[in-house]
């Protein structure tokens, strides 16, 4: 049996921005394909609804009205280049600040 399944193009702590819509944020999980529920998916306008054989990503995302988490297929994301911050509150929770100005996924201790 041969897998379909895609490498994930961008990695947890990556900012990046959606290719249509106005907000950024910060991916803290991906699914390699589609996992949310077909209720979800088929509420998005079938003229911008993205096929389901691709990674999606779960974002700490910000517009300029609010932060919020967002639920974003592969095909809607650009790295974001700006080097501006994310205000989301719940990044202190997940990542670490790295020099660079990235996000570093918090160590979890285990016991």
């Amino acid at each position: 049996m041969v897998s379909t399944m895609k490498t994930a193009k961008f990695a947890i702590g990556q900012v990046v921005r959606h290719r249509l819509f106005p907000f950024r944020g910060i991916i803290f999980d991906v699914d390699p394909q589609f996992a949310n529920t077909d209720e979800w998916y088929e509420a998005i306008p079938a003229d911008v609804r993205p096929r389901k054989d691709q990674p999606f990503y779960h974002l700490l995302a910000e517009n300029s009205e609010t932060e919020y988490i967002a639920y974003v297929s592969e095909q809607n994301l650009l790295e974001d280049q700006s080097g501006e911050p994310v205000r989301h509150p719940q990044i202190k929770e997940m990542f670490d600040k790295k020099p660079d100005g990235g996000y570093q996924p918090k160590r979890q201790s285990r016991h």
